[in-house]
């Protein structure tokens, strides 16, 4: 007996879909994203419910949820969509050539002010490769939310994901000198308690609390201040108009502190926050995420 080539096809693109609903946590977004209308979202929706013999999401006119079978079937859609990526990339006569979809995310600032360049000149040289690039200031759930690869500042926590270091950087503190004119540079690290201190929420920080090595080992200070956000490009904007101190990134304030528009404080100290490639384990073999993540290595150290 022939295996139904038509309806295995059709159910591999509707746990797709499924998968996009569960990551955008909506129809007509998925719909949006797909470039197809709600009622075909809701109705292969209702097609694989059908099929599978489960309900999938909990909807009302305002969230979307999903079921307990909803969450199995999620976890073995991700796996099985992995799978058949490397099984082309196995019997594909150019494997080591990317092509098709390749959803990477990092954070706004270093996206904008990187990663956007290099995924510009990744574009360029393989026209083959379909990127969509997320700029997310929020911890990542790499798996769940479908993404190839992380591209992050920091801190790398998850001991299930692969971490690639692509990039050596280190953020410092800094800030304008007509705000250390009127309040004066710090000479220890436990002043900072008493500067306006111009603090930001990202991934892999503590809200408030800067650990940082310098002479005598790693130390931590709580600082506080009259602004903060959780956007960095604000962040350093705010230090140029002499709101305060800041620790920041060499790649995001170099070029302030080489004009002179911010100066270093505290010199003798820094805090390690190199950039990594993140990836699950099982893509790490696939040419899309192989390629890219030399591609941006190569890119961000020659840059």
């Amino acid at each position: 007996m022939r295996p139904d080539l038509h309806a295995s096809r059709s159910l591999l693109e509707d746990l797709k879909l499924f998968c996009t609903v569960v990551r955008k946590h909506s129809f007509s977004a998925t719909a949006a994203e797909l470039g197809v209308s709600n009622a075909f979202v809701s109705k292969r929706i209702a097609v694989l419910e059908q099929t599978l013999g489960v309900r999938l999401l909990h909807r009302t006119t305002r969230t979307l949820a999903l079921t307990d079978h909803g969450t199995v079937v999620h976890q073995w859609a991700l796996r099985i969509q992995e799978d058949v990526d490397q099984l082309g990339e196995a019997i594909s006569q150019k494997g080591s050539t990317p092509r098709g979809l390749l959803r990477l995310c990092t954070s706004s600032g270093f996206g904008r002010n990187r990663v956007g360049q290099a995924v510009s000149a990744l574009a360029r040289k393989y026209p083959e490769l379909e990127v969509q690039l997320e700029l997310l200031d929020r911890p990542i759930d790499l798996i769940a939310e479908g993404f190839h690869l992380d591209i992050r500042v920091g801190q790398v926590q998850e001991p299930h994901l692969i971490a690639r270091r692509i990039a050596r950087n280190q953020r410092v503190l800094c800030a304008a000198p007509a705000y250390l004119e009127r309040h004066g540079m710090p000479r220890q690290l436990a002043e900072l308690a008493q500067h306006q201190c111009i603090v930001i929420r990202e991934r892999d920080q503590d809200f408030g609390r800067w650990k940082l090595s310098g002479p005598a080992g790693e130390e931590t200070v709580r600082v506080k201040g009259a602004l903060s956000t959780n956007n960095g490009e604000l962040v350093h904007q705010w230090a140029i108009d002499g709101h305060g101190i800041i620790l920041r990134s060499i790649w995001d304030v170099g070029r302030s502190l080489d004009d002179g528009r911010l100066a270093r404080v505290l010199p003798d100290y820094a805090q390690e926050a190199d950039v990594w490639a993140i990836y699950p384990a099982r893509l790490g073999t696939t040419a899309n995420v192989r390629v890219c993540v030399a591609f941006l290595e190569e890119w961000l150290n020659a840059s």
